[in-house]
This record gives structure tokens, sequence and C-alpha cells, in this order.
């Protein structure tokens, strides 16, 4: 991997979708800090649940993670 490859590697940033925050706000937040978002996550959220002694777990929301990388990195 070069040095150019791994930089750009490094420099990677994470942007998780905020409470009551739309996916479109979200992405203004991301390219208003200079980034731009390259991948979208989806991962779902449970709780643990008791019904008759048993624990399970059901699916109460998503969170949504957006990856980013910084605007000169694109060029």
């Amino acid at each position: 991997m070069s040095k150019k490859q791994k930089k750009i590697k490094n420099s990677k940033k994470k942007f998780e979708l905020l409470p009551n925050e739309t996916i479109d706000q979200c992405i203004d937040r991301i390219k208003r800090e200079g980034f731009v978002p390259v991948r979208r996550v989806e991962e779902p959220v449970f709780q643990e649940v008791k019904h008759d002694g048993q624990i399970t777990y059901e699916p109460v929301g998503r969170k949504v993670v957006f990856d980013a990388f910084p605007v000169e990195s694109e060029r």
C-alpha cells in the first residue's frame, strides 16, 4: 500500500445520523465539515424483552452511519 493510500485510509471519518435529523441534513453536515460521503451503513437496534421468563430481542430502530473522506482526498 502506498503512502497516499494509507493517508486516505487514515483520514476516513464516520458520521452517525443524529436523532430527529434527516439523511439530507446529515449529508449537508458532512459536506460542511469538508467531507464527501462514500458509503452508508444501516444497522438494526434491538431491545431486550422478557416474555414468560425468557429473554428475546425485538427491533426498536436503526442506526445509520456514513463513511466519508475529506474533499482533498477525492482529487
